[in-house]
C-alpha cells in the first residue's frame, strides 16, 4: 500500500502542468492580440463590401451615317486616336467639294471687287481732268466776250460742258464710294466674304472628317452594338471603351465606421482574383455624399409602421497604385478586401475646395481642321492670280 502512494500525485502535476501551457498559450495569444489590437487593430476600418470601379467611356459618332466598316471587336486593346468605326463619305465628301468650289468662286469675285475700286478711282480721276478742262474753256470763252471774239452761245455751251462734266464726276465719286465700302480696310484674303466661304469649308471639311470615329482613350473594347449596315446618328453608342489604368476602388463602409476617416488615409486592399498574397495599396479619395440607399433608384420609405433599422453603407473612393494595375490588371466589379489604416487622423472628412484642372481628357478631337486650313491657303493663292506688276518710276 505504501508504493501506491506518489501515482495521485504525478497525474497532478501532469495535469497542472498541462494547464499551465495552457494558460501560457491564452496569454500568449491574448498579449499578442492586445499588442495588434493596440498598434494595428484599432487603427483599422476594414470592410469586403468593395468592389473595383472605373471610367466606361461610350463611343458614338459626331455626325450620321451608315457603317462601312468595324475596325475593332470586344476584348480588342485600341490606342487613343485608333479608327474604330468607319461611315460613309460619300454626301460629306460632296458637300466639301461644293465648298473648295464656293471658296475659289467667293475668292475670283472679291477679286473683281478690288480691280473694280481700282477702275473707278481711274474713272474719278479721268473725270476730275474733264472738269478741269470744261473749267478752262469757260474761263478762256469769258474772257474772250468783251472782245466779242467769241458768242455767248458758244459760252453757254462750255458752261453746259462744265456742268455735264462735273455731274459725271460726281456720279464716279459715287460709284467708287459704293466700291470702297465693300473692300476698304482689308485684302482678298482677309475680306469678309472670303472669311465666310474659307468658314464653310473648314466645316464640310471637319464634317468629312468625321466619317471615321476615333478611339476617345486608349482601352479595351467591350459592349460594341453597333454593326455594319447601321445607320447611326450623333450621340447613339456604338461601343464602350474602358480604360483599365483608371479603376479606384468603391468601398461600402458601415456608418459606423466613419468616426476616424479621413482623406489621404493608406489603404491596403486584396482581391479575390489574386488572393492574400497580392496587396494593393491606394489612400482614400473622397467620401460620397449620401448613402447607398439615398441614391438607390427605389429610396426605401421609412415611413411605414414596420419600420426595422438598418445600418446604412456610405461608398468610400479609394485610390489604386499605377505600379500595382501594371503587375496585377484588374477588371470592373471584382471584389476586393480593404483596410484602410486611421493612425493618422489630421485630415479632413471632406473636401474643402473645388477640384481645378481636368481629370479626365483626350485631344483626339483637336486639330481636326488643321488640315483644312492647309487647304484653304492653296485654294485661296490658286485663285488670287499674278500680282499686277509694279509701276515704272522715270
Amino acid at each position: 500500500m505504501a508504493d501506491a502512494t506518489p501515482a495521485p500525485a504525478s497525474g497532478n502535476g501532469k495535469r497542472r502542468r498541462m494547464l499551465l501551457q495552457l494558460a501560457t498559450v491564452v496569454l500568449v495569444v491574448g498579449a499578442t492580440y492586445a499588442a495588434y489590437w493596440w498598434t494595428i487593430g484599432q487603427y483599422a476600418e476594414t470592410t469586403d463590401d468593395a468592389y473595383v470601379a472605373g471610367n466606361l467611356v461610350n463611343v458614338s459618332p459626331q455626325i450620321s451615317g451608315t457603317v462601312t466598316a468595324i475596325d475593332t471587336d470586344e476584348t480588342d486593346l485600341v490606342q487613343q486616336g485608333q479608327p474604330l468605326v468607319r461611315l460613309d463619305d460619300t454626301d460629306t465628301g460632296i458637300a466639301l467639294d461644293q465648298a473648295k468650289a464656293n471658296l475659289a468662286e467667293i475668292v475670283r469675285q472679291v477679286r473683281q471687287m478690288f480691280e473694280t475700286a481700282g477702275q473707278l478711282r481711274a474713272t474719278v480721276a479721268l473725270r476730275q481732268s474733264d472738269v478741269d478742262r470744261a473749267k478752262q474753256d469757260v474761263a478762256r470763252r469769258q474772257a474772250l466776250i468783251p472782245e466779242h471774239a467769241v458768242s455767248k452761245e458758244d459760252l453757254q455751251h462750255a458752261k453746259t460742258a462744265l456742268a455735264v462734266a462735273e455731274a459725271a464726276l460726281r456720279e464716279a465719286r459715287h460709284q467708287l464710294a459704293a466700291s470702297n465700302a465693300l473692300v476698304h480696310g482689308t485684302d482678298v484674303e482677309h475680306h469678309p466674304l472670303v472669311l465666310g466661304a474659307e468658314a464653310r469649308l473648314r466645316a464640310a471639311y471637319v464634317e468629312w472628317q468625321r466619317h471615321v470615329v476615333p478611339a476617345p482613350v486608349s482601352g479595351y473594347v467591350a459592349r460594341r452594338s453597333v454593326q455594319v449596315g447601321q445607320r447611326v446618328i450623333p450621340g447613339m453608342t456604338l461601343l464602350t471603351i474602358v480604360p483599365l489604368d483608371q479603376l479606384w476602388i468603391e468601398a461600402n463602409l458601415k456608418e459606423d465606421q466613419f468616426e476616424d476617416i479621413r482623406l489621404g488615409q493608406p489603404v491596403t486592399m486584396t482581391a479575390d482574383l489574386y488572393g492574400s498574397d497580392v496587396h494593393f495599396h491606394g489612400k482614400v479619395l473622397g467620401v460620397s455624399a449620401g448613402t447607398g440607399a439615398a441614391f438607390a433608384l427605389l429610396p426605401p420609405q421609412n415611413a411605414s409602421g414596420n419600420w426595422i433599422k438598418i445600418v446604412q453603407r456610405v461608398p468610400v473612393r479609394i485610390s489604386l497604385d499605377a505600379h500595382d494595375l501594371t503587375s496585377h490588371p484588374l477588371r470592373l466589379g471584382l471584389s476586393m478586401k480593404v483596410s484602410i489604416d486611421t493612425h493618422d487622423r489630421s485630415g479632413d472628412t471632406l473636401a474643402h475646395a473645388p477640384a481645378t484642372g481636368g481629370r479626365y481628357q483626350t485631344d483626339v478631337y483637336a486639330g481636326q481642321d488643321d488640315a483644312a486650313d492647309k487647304l484653304i491657303a492653296s485654294i485661296v493663292s490658286a485663285n488670287l492670280g499674278e500680282p499686277e506688276p509694279a509701276a515704272a518710276h522715270p
